[in-house]
């Protein structure tokens, strides 16, 4: 505190968090209030949900029983050169606005506190978007007592090393910070985190049939490949896509918590939930929008592929998709990440999934049935192919052929895999995959740790899928044969490593190679 001319004057700085992207960042809320004509002003490019935030302040305060101070306030929101969008700064604001008018205790230290939350008219605190994200940021900064909407405590909860304080409303908050009454912080349980099993009661040993389908689906689940189905209608591609997650390795807390954050944006954070705890399975619907599936609008927001991050994105009826937005999948396939550039500045997404498609051989979707007659012209089943685009196919790894199932194989009773024994083998592959990984980048500095085939570089691919003589030269004939890209070529080899891995084997057989050129044979049959 200090006098200027006989004025009274104080000056508070309490801290909040901003997001970019899924990216949290600290912000410095520093009010000023001196003995002038009231005025309320808020600077340090607020968005603009918060040029509302003086009438919620102003009403929540008075709600709650505190008069609204009768002076000159300046709020600045600091660093001051990047805007700040969004809500969650009343509270931060409004504890400024006390402090600095001896509300409360002059004496209060918050230089290790963080306030995160909306207000409501009646001084209640509405939950919140992001607070995982600024949660993280907050820790980060050196911050450890953490209040936020109770709402979102559980989800806050989450980050290690951090007080996380679970607020209702104005007056609960303001009795613990006078020491008066008491907050427990809300807890998590890290070594007992464990991911949830499946809660729709899907298996593998619900498909009757479709033996081959089932084994690419096994290969893509072991090293993370893409993967195209193509047959009539009716044939369990559906089914079988939505049974996937099943036979996928269980999801790790450090892959929980990358998921998490995206969910925790967009508020689609399970309500009791503080973490994503299972792989996400998407599905949207054909008519969505390029920025629906990748992200985007004025204020960007993570899209379909983000959501699916370190889980499956399923694309039904592929085709029906309008060409500019199965086209945009292109980058983010390959680097695993989308970035989303505005006038105001850019935010990068991550969006490591697993693709699983399906489409018709046609309109009808009887091309090449062995009973029903298919009633395409064939310009209209090359009109319908050509949806597909060459740069796209080339990044799907996996090309599976779903036949009609005859009357015997659906009547007759047999009895098949089920998810369990299937994941058995899936994680066994994918532990050779990781061991090798990071026995290899503790020789080689250079080299990056991946954790699935389909994630391998150059430098992997030269270091880890050697072939024998039988195998070149089969690889070979299929390179010229088949007509592919460069990038078909590595993909191809990275799928004969997961079926190798799968073999237990250390080396690249002809035999793996085979499997894996037929797992990428139908562009051929469909596409040519």
């Amino acid at each position: 505190m200090a006098s200027v001319k006989g004025q009274r004057l104080m000056l508070s700085i309490v801290y909040s968090a901003g997001l970019i992207g899924i990216d949290g960042f600290l912000v410095s809320v520093e009010c000023n209030s001196q003995e002038k004509l009231p005025k309320f002003e808020v600077i340090g490019l607020p968005g603009a949900a918060m040029k509302e935030s003086k009438e919620r302040i102003i009403a929540a305060m008075e709600n709650v029983g505190y008069a609204f101070p009768e002076s000159c306030i300046t709020v600045n929101l600091a660093p001051a050169d990047r805007k700040k969008e969004g809500s969650t700064f009343d509270l931060a604001m409004m504890i400024g606005i006390m402090q600095s008018n001896y509300i409360l205790p002059e004496t209060l230290d918050l230089s290790k506190y963080c306030f995160i939350g909306e207000l409501s008219l009646t001084g209640k605190l509405r939950e919140a978007k992001g607070v995982l994200c600024m949660t993280l940021a907050a820790k980060e900064a050196g911050l450890t007592e953490i209040f936020v909407p109770q709402a979102n405590a559980k989800e806050a909860s989450v980050v290690k090393g951090v007080n996380v304080y679970g607020v209702s409303d104005l007056s609960m908050l303001i009795r613990h910070l006078r020491r008066e009454e008491y907050i427990s912080p809300t807890r998590f349980d890290h070594d007992g985190f464990k991911p949830a099993t499946d809660e729709t009661h899907c298996d593998f040993s619900d498909v009757k049939g479709q033996d081959k389908v089932k084994r690419a689906l096994e290969i893509a689940a072991a090293g993370g490949h893409n993967v195209l189905m193509i047959g009539p209608p009716g044939t369990g591609k559906s089914m079988l896509a939505k049974r996937l997650p099943t036979i996928l390795p269980e999801i790790s807390f450090d892959e929980a918590i990358e998921t998490s954050k995206i969910h925790s944006v967009v508020g689609k954070l399970n309500e009791g939930l503080s973490i994503v705890t299972k792989r996400p399975f998407r599905s949207p619907h054909h008519t969505m929008s390029a920025p629906s599936l990748v992200g985007g609008g004025s204020n960007p927001q993570p899209g379909e592929i983000s959501l699916a991050h370190n889980g499956v994105l399923f694309l039904d009826e592929l085709p029906e998709f309008n060409k500019a937005v199965t086209e945009s999948l292109r980058q983010p396939l390959e680097d695993g990440k989308v970035t989303i550039t505005r006038t105001g500045g850019k935010v990068t997404y991550p969006c490591s999934f697993m693709l699983v498609a399906a489409m018709n051989p046609c309109k009808c979707g009887y091309f090449g049935h062995p009973t029903k007659k298919c009633h395409c012209k064939q310009e209209d089943i090359k009109k319908y192919m050509s949806k597909i685009s060459g740069p796209l196919l080339d990044r799907i790894d996996i090309q599976v052929e779903v036949s009609s199932l005859t009357y015997d194989e659906l009547s007759v009773p047999r009895k098949s895999e089920t998810s369990a024994q299937v994941r058995e083998r899936v994680d066994r592959a994918r532990k050779i995959a990781r061991e090798r990984c990071e026995a290899a980048a503790k020789k080689d500095p250079m080299m990056p740790l991946i954790y699935k085939n389909s994630d391998m570089s150059t430098r992997h691919l030269a270091a880890f899928c050697k072939l024998d003589e039988e195998a070149s030269a089969l690889l070979r004939n299929a390179y010229d044969k088949m007509g592919l890209s460069a990038r078909g070529y590595d993909r191809l080899l990275r799928v004969a490593r997961t079926i190798a891995d799968l073999a237990g084997s250390e080396n690249i057989g002809m035999l793996h190679v085979a499997e894996a050129i037929q797992l990428r044979s139908l562009d051929r049959k469909y596409f040519n």
